[in-house]
């Protein structure tokens, strides 16, 4: 039986909502951002699914999302589909003087007692921080590309 771990971590960019929304809803430029996302494709027959493929350490793993739920400015939510299992939320908050904050949770499905045990010893440090890391590169992103439009 798999042990689904979750981790949350969040940044403040000095854009407006609308802005860092529309960067975000364009799945298929999350690789600028997110260190071991490759690729990201939205299915030609279907609008809500992504088809991922994630690399790290020699490692590929990939995987169909489904978007579930999406409220402008305010929530994008998938889950898996096939390949790798995960879900979570991107969330947003708009601090009413140019600014958001930008949430993200993944929660992911690792096999039963050996996820709890990686996640304890470096599995969810080394989440965390590379989420983290996504983040923070988002962040510079949207500065530069709101200094560009």
């Amino acid at each position: 039986m798999a042990e689904w771990l979750e981790h949350s971590v969040q940044v403040e960019v000095e854009v407006p909502i609308e802005f860092v929304w529309s960067l975000w809803s364009d799945l298929e430029q999350m690789p600028k951002w997110m260190k071991w996302i490759d690729s990201v494709k939205i299915s030609p027959d279907d609008p809500e699914i992504s088809i991922w493929k994630l690399s790290t350490g020699g490692w590929d793993f990939n995987w169909k999302s489904r978007i579930l739920k999406t409220i402008p400015n305010q929530i994008i939510q998938w889950e898996s589909v096939d390949g790798l299992p995960n879900q979570g939320a991107i969330r947003f908050y708009d601090r009413h003087e140019g600014g958001s904050i930008v949430k993200m949770t993944i929660s992911y499905a690792i096999p039963g007692f050996l996820g709890k045990l990686m996640d304890n010893l470096f599995l969810g440090k080394v989440v965390e921080s590379t989420i983290q890391a996504d983040l923070e590169r988002f962040k510079e992103y949207a500065l530069n590309a709101k200094s560009d439009g």
